[in-house]
């Protein structure tokens, strides 16, 4: 069983990112040989669990969906933990020497905020109580049913991203805070201020069309005309891809649903 491995399609010397100045920002972009077949990063995910048996099973559903690394113990699960960055963690509770409750206690002094899914036989009201007034996000007693534990990872992924005002728009992470966006390859495309306000208007209620007035009130100054809106969607589209944004005619834009 693997105990680590490098997200596919990152295997070194596969690929080289570059810097791009532009006008409105700078993007790295991830370029890869042209015979390569370019696929979608998976969530990275930390798998901790001390039954073999359980983990092979578990694991082998995990990697339909995520990119997931194994660990067997408690202190190499925290290990991992402290040099890897990873969108969600799955541990068993019971783990020989630091069990589960010890390595999240570990990762949260550590000042890592990644939402944690608990596994345990342990059933009872008071064990899910301490789970989670533990640090864990949430609690899954074994056994368990693979299709629950997928729909609560994801669930708490969704969960933490709009805690931390992170959007998802289809498969691309809008983080308004550091007014990035990070596409489905992984590369990171950098945002000005006033791209990064467009997006974030849009996506604070992605159902509504917004119309240029509404954009121009909220983003722009009052000298700024229409066309100003239509500029600046132009330039968040160039960097990332239409989709992103979608016109509805005669009325105004609204977010679209991303690749």
């Amino acid at each position: 069983m693997k105990k680590a491995r490098v997200p596919k399609g990152l295997g070194i010397g596969s690929v080289l990112v570059t810097p791009l100045g532009t006008e409105d920002g700078d993007r790295l972009v991830i370029s890869e040989p042209s015979s390569a077949t370019i696929k979608p990063m998976n969530p990275k995910l930390l798998f901790v669990e001390d039954d073999p048996d359980i983990a092979e099973m578990v694991e082998e559903v995990l990697q339909e969906s995520y990119d997931v690394d194994y660990a067997p113990t408690g202190e190499y699960g925290l290990k991992r933990a402290l040099s890897t960055h990873y969108d969600l963690m799955l541990f068993d509770r019971r783990l020989p020497g630091m069990d589960g409750m010890a390595l999240i206690s570990a990762i949260r002094r550590a000042g890592i905020t990644t939402p944690v899914l608990m596994l345990t036989a342990l059933g009872t009201v008071d064990d899910r109580v301490s789970g989670l007034d533990g640090g864990a996000n949430d609690y899954l007693t074994k056994p368990f049913d693979f299709d629950e534990l997928l729909a609560r990872l994801r669930a708490l992924r969704r969960g933490f991203a709009a805690e931390t005002g992170k959007t998802y728009i289809g498969d691309w992470l809008f983080v308004p805070e550091t007014r990035s966006l990070y596409d489905p390859y992984g590369g990171r495309v950098s945002l000005t201020t006033t791209e990064s306000g467009l997006l974030a208007l849009l996506a604070e209620s992605p159902e509504h069309v917004f119309s240029r007035q509404e954009i121009l009130s909220a983003i722009f100054s009052p000298d700024d005309t229409p066309g100003t809106v239509d500029t600046y969607v132009h330039y968040v589209r160039r960097k990332t891809e239409p989709a992103l944004i979608e016109t509805v005619r005669s009325q105004g834009y609204r977010l679209g649903a991303g690749s």
